[in-house]
């Protein structure tokens, strides 16, 4: 957790290392007491979902917006209206469009698999860095799935492939499709 920081320090400047250092200090915070399916601290996420987009020498805001992309689903008094006082109109929009993303849910997995297409391609027209920090956090997901019970795993291997690996070989992040 502390390379990631180290490595946004090394690479960005200015205001742009400060919204970044800001963002994963909010997070850390945000996410202190919350634990994740395998013991281990929520925070973990979120700054790995950052790392992989700062592996991508992605802009700040992005990356910003990777380290608070679940802070308003998942945290007690954390609305988007307080992400954008905190971060801007843009932080908050992206973290707002990668919620929406997970929003719906469906009785019926094709079904279900066909609206997060459609979602997706939507979230593409409007802004691509919405389907970037997705795609970043369901690579973290599928690393730490151990801890899922077997049909879940297969759930969302099934998911991945199918959804989220061609996305990202289509917007040529070939390293996160392997």
């Amino acid at each position: 957790m502390e390379s990631t920081l180290k490595t946004i320090q090394e690479i960005y400047e200015g205001s742009h290392r400060d919204l970044l250092v800001k963002a994963y200090e909010y997070t850390k915070a945000a996410h202190a007491n919350q634990k994740r399916a395998s013991g281990e601290p929520y925070f973990i996420h979120p700054v790995s979902v950052a790392s992989i987009l700062t592996d991508l020498m992605i802009d700040a805001t992005t990356i910003a917006a990777g380290f608070l992309h679940d802070t308003v689903e998942d945290c007690e008094n954390i609305t988007l209206d307080t992400l954008r006082k905190e971060f801007g109109d843009e932080v908050a929009w992206l973290v707002d469009g990668v919620t929406k993303l997970d929003k719906l849910d469906f009785a019926d997995k094709e079904e279900a698999q066909a609206e997060s297409l459609r979602k997706m391609i939507m979230a593409m027209a409007k802004d691509i860095r919405v389907v970037l920090i997705k795609i970043a956090d369901r690579l973290h997901n599928m690393r730490t799935m151990k801890f899922q019970k077997p049909e879940r795993q297969v759930a969302i291997a099934r998911e991945t492939l199918d959804i989220y690996a061609p996305l990202a070989h289509r917007l040529g992040v070939y390293a996160i499709k392997q």
